[in-house]
């Protein structure tokens, strides 16, 4: 039995109990069903037991779910053994970043929209380290240098052999911003635009000239699963991500970004814009 499921595992009972509801059955009902008892419906939807492929194809068919992407998705989640490298940040970071880095190595594509920061996974150094300072509460040397730590490795995930695809929109109030002074924000502007070149990255640059733009100027970072169900949406709060994944709030942000990304510039324009604000420091 888990005592404390990752937010994956948590994420993989949360799809089963999905899946039971739509079916309008009551883990009393779906415990009948499968000839178990009803506590163990709740510990599978509680991430707190493992379950197998075979069992969830039971479920699935007792459920009458024809989504053979999802049933298959789900399948392959039981198979995950494998501890990632942010396990060995457990007893250091929080719990909600581990899920963090959890989501984008598992994620088949990456979205996001900043106005204010730049997103993590093209943060310098420097460049973190100068805003992890100013965490609130105070974090000590080195617990700032564990975050930084984690914040590069996360990085990882752009940097494979099967790089993942990664959409990024920021709004200039973000490039212009000069978090550590002019040289830690000139070398900062200059990794953006060396990422950029990569072929699996998308940069877009969101102008104050465009004007208003849809959302409320909060970042939003888009995770794609294997399939759209399994998709996650993370919003970055003041004490800490929260990791989003219903079905209408997945299609809101999807639009959302979808809408942002039409407005800003092309990348090519982009990558100007930043040379020009690189050369105007």
């Amino acid at each position: 039995m888990r005592s404390n499921p990752t937010g994956r595992q948590l994420r993989f009972g949360a799809e089963l109990r999905k899946l039971r509801e739509r079916a309008g059955l009551t883990a009393t009902g779906a415990g009948q069903l499968l000839g178990i008892k009803q506590t163990q419906v709740s510990n599978m939807e509680a991430g707190r037991v493992g379950v197998s492929a075979e069992r969830v194809r039971a479920l699935a068919g007792h459920y009458g779910c024809s989504d053979q992407a999802l049933v298959d998705a789900l399948s392959a989640m039981t198979t995950e053994r494998s501890r990632g490298w942010w396990e060995e940040y457990r007893e250091i970071l929080p719990a909600a970043l581990l899920d963090l880095a959890e989501v984008e190595h598992h994620a088949g594509r990456l979205r996001t929209a900043v106005t204010m920061h730049i997103p993590g996974l093209f943060q310098t150094t420097d460049h973190a380290r100068e805003l992890l300072r100013h965490v609130v509460p105070e974090l000590s040397p080195p617990e700032i240098e564990h975050r930084v730590s984690f914040r590069v490795k996360r990085q990882t995930v752009l940097f494979t052999d099967a790089p993942t695809a990664l959409v990024a929109v920021i709004h200039e109030a973000a490039l212009r911003m000069r978090f550590g002074g002019l040289t830690v924000a000139t070398s900062q502007l200059r990794h953006l635009l060396d990422m950029s070149e990569r072929d699996h990255i998308t940069l877009r640059v969101l102008p104050f000239a465009t004007g208003s733009f849809p959302g409320s100027g909060q970042s939003v970072f888009y995770a794609g699963g294997p399939v759209p169900p399994l998709d996650t949406v993370r919003l970055d709060q003041s004490h800490g991500p929260v990791f989003l994944d219903a079905e209408a709030q997945l299609r809101m942000y999807r639009a959302l970004l979808d809408r942002m990304e039409s407005v800003s510039l092309a990348p090519e324009d982009s990558r100007d814009f930043i040379h020009k604000l690189i050369h105007d420091l």
